[in-house]
């Protein structure tokens, strides 16, 4: 009895142990996965276990996203999950996205998983029109997304219409332009078919770079009014603070870069921007919501400490996380090159296959016309030879009768004949004989000729089966034995049927000089990367001017028009924030 109580108390007190859990949904921009967390579990616990989980090490630039009332909020890491204001019911859902932008994704970014999670987030924010693109740059964008799905660009596999499911470019550039789908699909297969060689991270990277230079690019608006109740837009981004227009996201009216702001604050819906320069007014602006301002200050600290971070010496751990990405893509970089090298050998010997296989054919047809030339000389010769037994035996039937016709005139001769009559006759007949005699001893002597001559024939149809066959014999010997090639020709890869390929092994010893070799090859590829801007600009300009033709200018958008007065004042994001640094001592009106 006592037994079955203390065994009733201790399993009692394991269930007691047991922590309580709940369920999350976590979404990323492409999977979804589930986990059981604990009920005391904070954000932080929530948030490393997806970082593991995704084998993702550059943490500072996500979080996890959750909506309140139409509003976005971000998870706070000290904070327990379930105290947040989320839905209760289960599984409870979370976003893992990006909340802070690098200013130079190609330096920043060092994880190939990060590459690709901020490509899906900014494909998809261009796509969804929260970014402005203009056409000619969202056509050269979507040529590297589909480097990036697809690969190098085959005319055999990639017929026209592969494109047609793709969702590549935004609806408002579609419905700009007089364009069907397959003149579209054009334009980027022909952009496309130039990005050979680049591999999925190259061809994401490459998208990242042209991105971060739009307008829109790592911005988070929200809207503000001013103490004159004037009704604003905050911009916040890597860069700095930034006041807009509202009908005007592109250009901001004045911004306020990280490093000339020297507090930032709020007291229930008032928020203050206190400038370094003390002869600067201070900035102060209201919103709408006291939860919006807590956000808008998690977003400028998050920010403010990545700018300061970026302009300080690497971390013991980034140092590392970029040692190590540089010998990975060193290891990449060699790898393509052994496989671009074996690709090269096996179309070689493919190549040397076809053409062997071409030329014994070649012998084989060769061999068989000369079968049949054979076949015809053995025919001609028996008839010849048939021809000359039969003209051989008419000549002896001749000389026969002509032995006969002399026998005759030899008897006629020794017959006495009495009278005149008789031996005129005789004479007569005798003459006739000797003229008869005479005859066949020509046509005798005629067909002896021709025997001669049809024997000769024979000897020379003979004297030509000799030769035909003596040719055939050495077609024969040649197919037999095919001349022997090189060996850095018939050096095959061991999958191509009937040739052997002595693979070599590669080791990988990264030593200090490869790896200055390896810098001043990135750095070639820099110098190399700014000539081949130019070039682009001039593509896009190109491309710009072509479908200009086929804009419809009343679908035109207010971004379109105010993108294209930036366009033909030559300003871009990075001179409008220049220049209102530089007129940034005056006091600010807005």
């Amino acid at each position: 009895m006592a037994g079955a109580i203390a065994s009733r108390m201790s399993f009692s007190s394991l269930k007691r142990k047991q922590p309580k859990t709940f369920t999350v949904r976590i979404v990323t921009m492409d999977a979804e996965m589930e986990f059981n967390c604990e009920m005391k579990w904070k954000g932080k616990d929530l948030f490393d276990l997806v970082c593991r989980t995704l084998g993702l090490r550059e943490t500072w630039f996500f979080g996890l996203q959750y909506t309140i009332k139409d509003t976005v909020a971000w998870l706070k890491m000290d904070k327990k999950v379930l105290d947040h204001d989320v839905s209760k019911e289960e599984p409870v859902t979370f976003h893992f996205l990006a909340k802070f932008y690098p200013e130079n994704a190609e330096e920043e970014l060092v994880q190939e998983i990060t590459q690709h999670l901020f490509f899906l987030q900014v494909k998809k924010q261009i796509l969804d029109e929260k970014i402005y693109c203009p056409p000619e740059a969202s056509v050269l964008l979507a040529s590297y997304a589909v480097q990036a799905k697809y690969g190098d660009y085959d005319p055999s596999v990639h017929k026209r219409g592969f494109l047609a499911q793709e969702e590549l470019l935004p609806k408002r550039v579609i419905n700009l332009y007089q364009m069907t789908q397959e003149m579209w699909e054009e334009r980027i297969t022909s952009w496309y078919a130039e990005h050979r060689g680049r591999a999925r991270d190259e061809a994401e990277m490459e998208y990242l770079k042209i991105a971060q230079d739009l307008e829109m690019y790592g911005v988070n608006y929200f809207a503000i009014r001013n103490k004159k109740g004037t009704e604003l837009l905050l911009g916040v981004d890597a860069l700095g603070l930034h006041i807009y227009d509202p009908e005007n996201r592109l250009t901001p009216k004045i911004s306020f870069p990280w490093n000339e702001i020297r507090n930032i604050s709020y007291s229930d819906k008032e928020f203050t921007i206190k400038p370094l320069d003390k002869k600067i007014d201070v900035f102060k602006f209201n919103s709408s919501k006291l939860r919006v301002n807590k956000l808008i200050l998690q977003l400028c600290i998050g920010n403010h400490d990545l700018f300061m971070r970026r302009r300080k010496a690497d971390s013991l751990e980034v140092q590392q996380m970029k040692a190590q990405a540089r010998e990975e893509k060193a290891r990449k970089q060699m790898e393509r090159q052994r496989l671009a090298r074996e690709k090269q050998m096996r179309e070689e010997a493919e190549r040397t296959r076809d053409e062997l296989e071409r030329r014994l054919l070649q012998l084989k047809e060769e061999a068989t016309m000369a079968n049949e030339a054979l076949m015809r000389s053995e025919e001609t010769a028996d008839l010849l030879a048939e021809k000359a037994q039969i003209t051989e035996e008419e000549a002896k039937l001749l000389a026969q009768k002509a032995a006969e016709a002399e026998q005759e005139m030899q008897r006629v001769k020794a017959t006495a004949i009495r009278t005149e009559e008789e031996k005129r006759l005789m004479e007569q007949k005798v003459l006739e004989a000797e003229m008869l005699a005479l005859k066949m001893a020509e046509e005798s002597e005629r067909r002896a000729k021709e025997a001669d001559q049809l024997k000769q024939d024979l000897q020379e149809a003979r004297e030509s089966e000799r030769r035909a066959k003596q040719k055939l014999l050495e077609i024969t010997s040649k197919a037999s034995y095919p001349p022997p090639v090189s060996s850095s020709t018939t050096a095959l890869p061991p999958d191509v049927p009937g040739f052997g390929l002595i693979g070599e092994s590669l080791s990988f010893d990264f030593k200090d000089t490869d790896m200055k070799r390896l810098s001043m090859e990135i750095e070639k590829e820099k110098v190399e990367y700014m000539e081949k801007s130019k070039h682009l600009q001039e593509q896009l300009n190109e491309l710009k001017t072509e479908i200009e033709a086929l804009k419809l200018k009343e679908r035109e958008t207010a971004l379109d028009i105010l993108h294209g007065e930036n366009s033909d004042r030559g300003s871009s994001k990075h001179s409008t924030i220049r220049k209102p640094q530089a007129q940034g001592r005056r006091p600010i009106c807005i």
